[in-house]
């Protein structure tokens, strides 16, 4: 792989750290494959550094993650090496207000013409009250089943 080198050089804490958390088998397989990483790629070690593609070999990843898990120990330090970045996922879609809106909705008689309401019905009816922009039927069942709501 191409591209700027990120040098690996462990201090004595460090890799006994390192060491120590490969062995005692209480770790994610991701954890556990960055710290393998992290201790193949130290240029300390009494029998040298292994590249990038012996690395990914050895430990069957890409060698685009080894590249990224020894960049980030270059750039922010072990820890975030180690750990997980957060993932906040996408901003919630209803409010608690909302929900209430959506089961009340499905609870009422449905429109005119429809012996009940459809999730799409639903849906669409949300949003001509204006309580969202836009929902997917998707969003307004989970909804439903979070609350042990059928509309059979």
């Amino acid at each position: 792989m191409s591209g700027k080198v990120y040098r690996v050089r462990l201090t004595k804490k460090e890799r006994k750290a390192l060491k120590k958390m490969t062995h005692k088998g209480v770790i994610s397989a991701r954890k556990l494959n960055r710290a393998r990483v992290l201790l193949l790629s130290d240029e300390a070690r009494s029998s040298g550094r292994k590249t990038d593609a012996e690395i990914a070999e050895v430990l069957d990843i890409s060698e685009a993650t080894v590249v990224r898990i020894r960049h980030r120990f270059v750039q922010e330090g072990l820890e975030m090496a180690l750990n997980e970045k957060a993932r906040p996922g996408a901003p919630k879609q209803l409010s608690g207000k909302d929900k209430a809106a959506v089961v009340a909705l499905a609870c009422a008689d449905p429109p005119q013409g429809y012996a009940r309401w459809t999730l799409r019905l639903l849906a669409d009816k949300l949003v001509e009250l204006e309580l969202v922009d836009a929902i997917s039927h998707t969003s307004v069942r989970t909804v439903l089943k979070k609350m042990n709501l059928s509309l059979t």
